[in-house]
């Protein structure tokens, strides 16, 4: 890149827009457009929670969609038990899936590769029907929240918007943890353990435990995530954690580029405003999504984030 300055720089300037946004946005009619931003920078959470142990780890979880639907879940119950907090609610979120993540990770870690794929599936699956059986809390038919949830009477009458930039700080606070953590040196050895797990093993390194860690906190901030779209969509239902969904995410993640930093938010928002825009005009609009998945495993294989990067070695 010629500009390393303005590269570095770049992060911090998108940011500002973001912030800058709901501002703007009345101005050019674009109202809308705040609340699609938002879901954006939700769905960017989870993704790149999956990109850390995917990307990161080598862990290929096909069912990541469980997580958020236990953290959207867990709003629920919390909501039904007569707590209006939204903090307590995203909190409890949290650590609802990260607890859930140890349970599932606590079995499905001890596969490797295709098993490891398919015990992660199963578990997602029976998340989803658990959540179907759930007639207390809608079932198949979900369950609304009629009610917003209270932020505090210091944000709460701030701005109409104050959501989005708390959704905002929140996205910017998780990719900033992500990408410190994984330069860390336990991101160097989750790494190692992605490209060589039986050296790793042999030169002592705790590889279950490292593994399960990483896998812990992916699933509890796609459990933050999870409580994070309840409260935007005001609305939830098992179809949020059904395979199809974790699917969906492994896909704008390796559209973005696995393992890059800035690579499932830059996947997220390619997919998403895509598929909004190509919406307006066709009713067929999986077919140029498909088109660009082709375009993209045939000539940026790396994913995209990685065209925008330094190249080395000659290439």
């Amino acid at each position: 890149m010629r500009f390393p300055g303005f590269a570095r720089r770049l992060p911090w300037l998108v940011l500002v827009i973001l912030a800058l946004f709901p501002l703007l946005a009345p101005s050019f009619g674009l109202e809308y457009y705040v609340g699609f931003v938002r879901r954006l920078l939700i769905v960017a959470i989870a993704a790149s929670s999956l990109n850390f142990i995917l990307g990161y780890g080598g862990m290929a979880a096909l069912g990541h969609a469980g997580f958020i639907g236990v953290g959207a879940y867990t709003v629920v119950a919390l909501v039904e038990a007569g707590f209006s907090s939204a903090w307590l609610a995203w909190g409890g979120a949290l650590v609802a899936a990260g607890l859930s993540a140890a349970l599932i990770g606590a079995v499905s870690l001890r596969t490797r590769g295709v098993y490891f794929i398919m015990i992660t599936l199963a578990f997602a699956q029976m998340l989803y029907y658990l959540a179907v059986s759930l007639r207390t809390y809608g079932g198949d038919d979900g369950y609304g929240l009629y009610t917003p949830l209270e932020m505090g009477a210091w944000l709460d009458g701030v701005h109409p918007d104050v959501f989005y930039w708390v959704v905002l700080v929140i996205a910017a606070l998780v990719f900033a943890c992500f990408s410190r953590v994984a330069h860390s040196r336990y991101g160097h050895a989750l790494r190692g353990i992605r490209d060589n797990e039986t050296r790793m093993v042999a030169l002592g390194y705790p590889v279950y435990r490292l593994k399960l860690a990483g896998f812990v906190a992916a699933g509890a901030v796609a459990g933050l995530a999870g409580g994070l779209l309840a409260s935007h969509n005001a609305f939830v239902s098992p179809a949020m954690m059904h395979w199809t969904q974790s699917a969906l995410l492994l896909v704008m993640v390796m559209l973005g580029g696995l393992g890059r930093r800035w690579g499932a938010p830059l996947g997220v928002a390619l997919w998403l405003v895509l598929e909004e825009t190509l919406k307006m005009h066709t009713d067929y609009w999986h077919w140029p999504l498909g088109v660009l998945l082709l375009l993209a495993v045939f000539h940026a294989p790396q994913g995209l984030a990685a065209l925008f990067e330094r190249r080395e070695g000659g290439r």
